[in-house]
């Protein structure tokens, strides 16, 4: 069923991004792929069988930036955050609930339904089965994401 869940495009992740958190997101593609292992938001998107059908990588300091712009937080938590590379409770939260809304881009007419399954904090190991499709050569969106005012990092988006 994948092939049938479209790939969303850089523009369209840049306007889901900037219509929720209300400030400028500027996108780059060709970024590197976001790594888990070395920090990162991971959601993971199943169709309504549970099967894996998508995967988005939030490095820690764009996690950080987004969750911040969305939740009204100063900068400078967000900048310490990434530095630390470390979420606290409610920069996670914030940016997870941007990963809930995601799914929304893979939700096209004539394709299957997608929804956020699972949320991986960075640290967390991800399962064997969803860590093997981090760095395969799929259907991927790399960029290098900035959110104006806070700051920005890699993302990495998927569909398996």
């Amino acid at each position: 069923m994948s092939a049938e869940t479209p790939l969303p495009s850089a523009k369209d992740v840049r306007e889901l991004v900037e219509g929720l958190v209300g400030r400028d997101v500027t996108v780059a593609t060709g970024g590197a792929m976001v790594d888990p292992a070395l920090g990162a938001l991971t959601g993971v998107y199943v169709d309504r069988r549970l099967a894996l059908v998508a995967l988005v990588v939030l490095d820690v300091p764009l996690a950080a930036h987004i969750g911040a712009s969305l939740g009204l937080v100063p900068a400078r938590t967000a900048a310490e955050a990434a530095e630390l590379g470390e979420l606290t409770p409610a920069l996670s939260e914030n940016a997870g609930e941007v990963l809930n809304v995601m799914a929304s881009l893979f939700n096209a007419e004539n394709a299957p339904h997608v929804r956020l399954d699972r949320v991986y904090q960075p640290g967390d190991p991800l399962p064997a089965d969803v860590a093997t499709w981090v760095h395969a050569y799929v259907r991927r969106t790399d960029l290098d994401m900035q959110v104006a005012g806070y700051g920005g990092g890699g993302f990495s988006l998927l569909v398996v």
